[in-house]
């Protein structure tokens, strides 16, 4: 019998012929595009300092607190909430301590979701003041039925009567959605598909300004301030995409790599929604790059290397220096050389006291066969079971898994805010990658997305 070595290099061999992933859908495109509002740059910026005051005026006279909670929600939707940190935490300061209507549902939900989602630990039992003799929950209009919704999605383990509310008012909403055409029905049906706290920040500010637009209630002074921030966000976005595109072709270049995925813009997309704050532009860039390279590594490792050729690899890794160059096959020297300059550059760019480690790219990988060995066909192998079992099974897995960093962030204290924001913003852009496909393999699924971001004004 042959060593099981030689069957995956056999098998490795045939998959450096079979497999091939679609090209890139931008090619070049972001070397040279700026968006249609890039004369306006200047003037933008100007007038966004005075919105942005004109807001804060708004924020700091804001009293009534069913108005306010309604504020603060708004300017998260729309982006605006990182100019206004202070602001806001006093307002949920105040919110936390004033006497409030709980006998209201929808405002209830909403300050359930608003403390929550700010890390304070506020019990879950204020909703069972809700529930009749049956055990169900009332029946409530559709605003709060929908308030509700949302909220629950802030559960942590042993919150039965939030499982319960989603349960209800899931069936409730669906309902709404199938026998209604209003404005607000398609609000409903865009939370039954990602409810609110599990929304990408910048595409739901993007998705949300057009709704924004229409409501009777919007203030024209944070709606002109939400599309100039958006505008003014874009056109960084695009050059930080021009950045990271003439980097990928560089490397393109030098590696000779044309196995792997030329995903450049969506691994862009995929650390936008991660980062997306303005300070952040040096973590958008690098984590791009880092991701890509892992990317390269994954594809390089699944589908092109033999176990031979990637135990060599893995020894260069823990290397780390340009003498391990000799121990590789030709193909893979070009890329470990480009590794090596990219991880130098982070060092240099960050300095002795900010740089990022590399240490995990020297750890082994255990390989499989199949790029396709997705989370779905690993569990379906090791439980024999169908893929629509297999897939409810990772359903449920995920939610826990929701409850689990929901949990630790509220037992978090201390710790900067941008902690467990961060740790739910990877969690929601992966969420959105990857929640009805590989969108990142098959990347015509984020298309829509990416244009809508990078690409299209907002529709006047």
């Amino acid at each position: 019998m042959a060593p099981a070595s030689v069957d995956h290099d056999q098998k490795a061999e045939e998959l450096r012929k079979a497999t091939t992933f679609h090209p890139s859908l931008w090619g070049d495109f972001f070397l040279t595009y700026q968006p249609p509002t890039a004369p306006q740059h200047e003037y933008m910026k100007e007038r966004a300092v005075v919105l942005r005051e004109d807001v804060r005026k708004i924020v700091n006279g804001s009293t009534d607190l069913r108005e306010t909670m309604d504020l603060i929600i708004t300017l998260q939707r729309l982006g605006l909430d990182y100019y206004y940190e202070n602001e806001i935490d006093k307002l949920l300061q105040d919110i936390h301590n004033l006497d409030y209507n709980d006998k209201d549902l929808n405002l209830v939900s909403l300050r359930f979701y608003l403390l929550r989602k700010n890390n304070y630990d506020v019990s879950s039992d204020v909703f069972l003041n809700f529930k009749i003799q049956d055990g169900n929950f009332a029946i409530a209009d559709t605003r709060s039925l929908l308030s509700l919704y949302n909220a629950a999605y802030l559960r942590r383990h042993g919150d039965k009567v939030l499982d319960e509310a989603i349960s209800f008012t899931r069936c409730c909403l669906q309902d709404i959605v199938e026998h209604s055409e209003s404005p607000f029905a398609k609000e409903v049906s865009s939370s039954l598909h990602t409810p609110l706290f599990r929304r990408v920040g910048i595409l739901e500010a993007r998705n949300y300004i057009p709704i924004y637009e229409k409501e009777a209630t919007r203030n024209e002074a944070i709606l002109e301030y939400a599309k100039l921030n958006f505008y003014l966000q874009q056109l960084v976005f695009c050059e930080e995409l021009k950045h990271c595109t003439m980097w990928w072709k560089e490397f393109l270049v030098k590696s000779k790599m044309t196995f792997v995925r030329d995903r450049i813009v969506e691994v862009y997309f995929w650390m936008n929604g991660a980062c997306y704050d303005p300070p952040y532009s040096h973590s958008r860039i690098i984590l791009t790059k880092i991701t890509s390279l892992v990317t390269i590594l994954d594809d390089m490792f699944d589908t092109y290397g033999t176990t031979e050729e990637c135990i060599k690899f893995a020894e260069a890794i823990n290397r780390w220096n340009e003498s391990a160059v000799p121990l590789l096959p030709e193909y893979m020297k070009g890329f470990y050389l480009f590794l090596l300059e990219t991880f130098y550059s982070f060092e240099d760019e960050l300095g002795p006291e900010k740089s990022y480690r590399v240490l995990y790219l020297k750890e082994a990988r255990e390989q499989t066969a199949d790029h396709s060995a997705s989370t779905v066909h690993c569990y379906m192998k090791e439980h024999g079971t169908t893929m629509n079992d297999a897939c409810e099974k990772i359903k449920e897995l995920t939610e826990d898994l929701w409850k689990d960093m929901l949990e630790q962030c509220l037992a978090l204290k201390g710790l900067p805010k941008v902690v467990p924001r961060t740790v739910f913003d990877f969690s929601r852009t992966t969420d959105n990658m990857y929640k009805n496909c590989d969108a990142f393999t098959s990347s015509q699924a984020l298309k829509q997305m990416i244009e809508l971001l990078f690409v299209e004004p907002i529709p006047e």
